[in-house]
């Protein structure tokens, strides 16, 4: 696996890995009941502190991607539980994109203006 960290980003490194994986996840890279890297050997590839491998695979099993079984490991959700983690996630987003709307609004800036804007990004 490419180095997954980006020290210049200013997100903490769990969460870029716990996108990382989301991404593979949904774009079908890591397929159902396939199991994940162990934290200790994701730790040592990435040169991250155990801790922080484990916190973003407990991110990911929060928001349904990834599923633990004692004694065996992290294995990628199935696709129901897939379908759940994903209208949970266009849940947030939808909430994000109003919270953004409003403080649009808050400037003057009218919808079609900021949709406008985004678009050209």
């Amino acid at each position: 696996m490419a180095n997954i960290i980006d020290y210049r980003d200013p997100r903490p490194i769990f969460e870029q890995i716990a996108e990382n994986y989301r991404m593979q996840i949904m774009r079908g890279i890591l397929a159902a009941d396939e199991q994940m890297p162990s934290v200790r050997s994701l730790a040592a590839e990435l040169s991250a502190n155990p801790n922080t491998v484990q916190k973003a695979y407990s991110m990911l099993e929060a928001e349904g991607y990834i599923y633990t079984v004692k004694g065996r490991g992290a294995f990628v959700a199935d696709a129901a539980q897939m379908d759940r983690a994903k209208d949970a996630r266009i849940e947030e987003i939808a909430k994000e994109a109003k919270k953004l709307f409003d403080d649009a609004a808050l400037l003057g800036c009218d919808e079609k203006t900021l949709l406008k804007r985004i678009r050209e990004l």
